[in-house]
This record gives C-alpha cells, structure tokens and sequence, in this order.
C-alpha cells in the first residue's frame, strides 16, 4: 500500500480495497522502520491518527465520498495542531502545543485527511538544506549523504521515501519547490493569498505560502483543491473562487505557450541539467506547445532583494519569542533584559540569529532607505519583468535548481553558496506568482526538477501541463532504492 499514490489511495478507500485504519497502520509500521535513517519527523502522532482513521472508515461506511476522506499525510512542523507539539524546528519552541489549528490544518482535516505527525524542517523555515533544524539534518532517501533541500525538506524526504504519499510544505523563496526537484517529487507554490497563512507560523510575511508536495500533479491538485479558498481570519488571503484543479488536467496543451528566460540557461547552471530541461521542452513540444525565447532582465537581482527583505520580515516576526509569554526560557535570568537576550540567544540558532541581524541592520536608522526600501523597488522591477513576459507567453520554465543535491555540511561555511541554490526560484516569491516543480530524470543517481511559473491564480494550468508531461514520462514513478 506504501507504493499508492494519494489518488490510487483514494480510489482504493471508494472501492474498499482497504480501510483507512489498515493503510493508517502500514505508513505508521514503515515511519518506524524507515525514518531513523533519513530523521524526516519530528513528532508522529500515532495514537491521534489511528483515531481519525477509524473516524473516516466510519464517515465512509455512513455514506460520505470525499476525496481524502482517510488520505494518510502529514504537516509541516510550522502549521499550528491543536494539541500537538509545534516546533518549526526551533530549540525555542521545543515544548509549544499549540491550542488551536492553523487553517490548513483544520482544512484537511475536514476533508477527512488523516495526519500522521509533524515534519522536520529548517529552524523557523530558513535554509535551503533542512541543516539548520534544532532536531537534526534530515537525509535525502536518494543518497543518505545528501541534503533533501529546504526548508521543507522533511516534508520532501517523508514522500520521496513512501512514508506517506503526501504532505504539506510552505514556500518562502522555493521552500516546497527546491527540495521536490531535490527528492524527484511534483510539489507546487500556489499565488500569494491563495492557501492561508492563519496558525502557519511566519517566517517572511510577505513571502510565506503554503503548498502541497506530492509524487504527481495530479496528487498536488487534490491536495491543493482542499487546502486553497479564502480565510477572513488572514488578512493576506485573496477572497476569490477555487479552481476545479481535477477538471482541467487533461485538457490537450495544443497552442500553449512557454517562454524560456535566456538569463536561465547562463553560468551557474549544471550542464547536465541544462540537459534535462531542455529534454522536457522537446516533450511539451510533442504535446502541442509552442516555445519562445524571452528575457528576466532584473532576475540578477533577486538574491540580494529577497536577502534584504525576507531577513527584515523575519526580525519583526520573530521578535515575540522572548522567553516570556511561551516556549524556551533561560534558566534563572538576573532581570527582564537578561530574561530576553539568553532566553533568544540560548533558543534560536545559528541560521536563525544570522538572518535576524541581518534584517535588523537593514531596518535600523539611516538604512532603510538604502537596503530595504531599495529591496523592494527592485522587487517591483522583478514583477514588472513577469507581468511583461506573461503578455508574450503562458507559461515560463526553467530549471528549478542550479545544481544536483550536495553533500550534508559541504555549505555550512559558506552560507552564501546555499543561497544561490535558491536563484530560480526566488523570484516568483518576489512577484506572488505561482510555481511548481516536477521530476525531469537524474543526473549521476541523483533527481532533477523542472520548473513551471503562471500568472496570477494559474496553478490550474500548471498542474495541467505537468500532469501532461507526467503521462508521457514516468520519472515521478521511480523511488529511492531500500524504500
């Protein structure tokens, strides 16, 4: 059963070929076994999850047909459950159970998703590598010597290996997107204001969204029909209709056009995945599209704008944890101020304090102007730059990640080098744009992931030309040897 995908696993609960009860046990039996090689969860939440399996098998036996009615996931240790242990991957919230559920969770939930833990991930969401996690690196199922990408890279790492077939994942500069092309998963960063943010604990507020990572798009487009809608509880979310993303998956891609950014194909990029990008291009031209040469010009910004604003965000954000109202608190502290530099000083780490220093500097007096102000003119260049494109073409894709995998620590001394991992994806952050990651084959054992970007509100387009593409390849079938 570990070997289903979450549609497969949906038509075998409508048919009664298994109960979500059994399926429930199988995934919790192989989490046991498996995960202590690749440390992908946090928390599993067993007993709360045999409960909801046995809640769906009855809902079904009442009558009920939803899609994920008993669908196995699991979270992303970010989003808020009611009951159980939050981290985000943080020594500061090593003892939070949140009191509530964030809406994605309670969406699922709803739909009768059954949750089997929370997911290892990148402290407080910030890394390209799941290095930085309170909790340990997590291990790529590919190759247990490599990163699994970031921040999600729990989330990644548990699907990739068949522990669950599905999970949820955020995206902040290509937290869902880098670590599927990294894993060989299909994995999708919906428009900005289109998934809640409400209980998702923020990193960058402007930047933050929530996604489905999966092994198909057609996988992503069931998650992400319950997971997407309108919330009056986040101000951020957009109150518009939810697509059918069912619906339109194989509708013919005849006439559709995809550009193809020059400054994508430049220096930085592994000629062997130039390769495979160029590949897939050849089979949507099979499939009826057209391709078009265009250009990003201000795309060579992005990594210095995101690294100004994302870090700026995230020192007002989490300035909260102080040791005072929750979470981690210093031991015996002499006075108030003693109370909120040990207890923040001793709970977050490395990464984490890097970047919240930088975002302070960026903010303080006399450098607003010049780094986060400037930041954020450019953002609007970089928008500008795919609004313009978008009248010319459908669709833009590219390579999701400029390189392969690489070896757990080989970039800890150099945070820098990490971060340009995260130059293709960036930049749909930047602008709110949807993007989504598919396998595109391997390079030397290793996954490779495409890239596709939309305008505004398109993530139906976009499941439809990877769910096209994935009918006529089978690279999103193959799985990591020992899983």
């Amino acid at each position: 059963m570990h070997q289903l995908t979450l549609t497969q696993i949906a038509r075998g609960l409508a048919d009664k070929a298994f109960s979500a009860e059994e399926l429930t046990r199988t995934l919790l039996g192989r989490i046991a076994e498996h995960d202590a090689q690749l440390n992908s969860f946090i928390t599993v939440t067993e007993d709360q999850a045999l409960e909801q399996a046995r809640r769906a098998d009855q809902r079904r036996a009442a009558g009920e047909t939803g899609v994920l009615l008993g669908a196995p996931i699991a979270h992303k240790d970010l989003f808020c459950t009611r009951g159980v242990l939050t981290t985000c991957g943080s020594k500061i919230l090593h003892n939070f159970v949140s009191p509530y559920d964030a809406t994605v969770v309670a969406k699922l939930a709803e739909a009768g998703a059954v949750s089997l833990g929370k997911l290892n991930m990148d402290e407080f969401a910030m890394g390209s590598a799941n290095e930085s996690s309170h909790y340990g690196s997590v291990k790529n199922p590919w190759d247990r010597t490599r990163v699994p990408g970031g921040s999600s890279g729990g989330s990644a790492a548990a699907v990739a290996a068949r522990l669950i077939p599905a999970a949820t994942g955020t995206d902040t500069g290509g937290s869902i997107r880098q670590p599927a092309a990294l894993t060989g998963l299909t994995g999708i960063k919906p428009t900005y204001g289109r998934v809640s943010r409400w209980g998702m604990i923020a990193y960058a507020s402007s930047l933050d969204q929530g996604g489905p990572l999966a092994r198909t798009a057609e996988d992503c487009a069931l998650m992400l029909g319950a997971m997407a809608g309108f919330d009056p509880k986040d101000s951020t979310s957009v109150d518009q209709p939810v697509d059918d993303y069912l619906a339109t998956l194989n509708k013919p891609l005849t006439g559709l056009r995809i550009g193809l950014p020059k400054e994508y194909f430049g220096e930085g990029l592994d000629g062997a995945i130039a390769e495979k990008v160029l590949a897939v291009v050849e089979e949507l031209k099979k499939l009826g599209a057209t391709i078009k040469d265009i250009s990003l010009p201000n795309m060579q910004h992005a990594i210095p704008a995101y690294y100004v604003i994302a870090p700026a965000e995230a020192s007002s954000n989490l300035s909260r944890f102080d040791g005072v109202r929750f979470g981690y608190r210093c031991e015996n502290p002499a006075d108030l101020t003693d109370l909120y530099k040990r207890s923040r000083a001793e709970g977050f780490g490395d990464e984490v304090k890097r970047r919240i220093m930088v975002g302070t500097y960026a903010l303080s007096a006399g450098y607003y102007d010049a780094y986060y102000l400037k930041a954020q003119r450019i953002r609007r260049l970089i928008k500008n730059d795919f609004v313009e494109a978008f009248t010319e073409v459908d669709l833009i894709l590219g390579p999701t990640t400029p390189n392969l995998a690489w070896k757990l620590g080989e970039k800890n001394a150099d945070p820098v080098s990490a971060y340009l991992e995260d130059i293709y994806t960036i930049t749909a952050n930047l602008a709110g744009i949807p993007g989504l990651s598919m396998p595109a084959g391997f390079v030397d054992g290793l996954p490779v992931g495409v890239q596709l970007l939309a305008p505004y509100f398109q993530e139906a387009r976009l499941l439809n030309v990877a769910h096209q593409y994935q009918q006529v390849t089978d690279w999103h079938t193959r799985a990591p040897a020992g899983f």
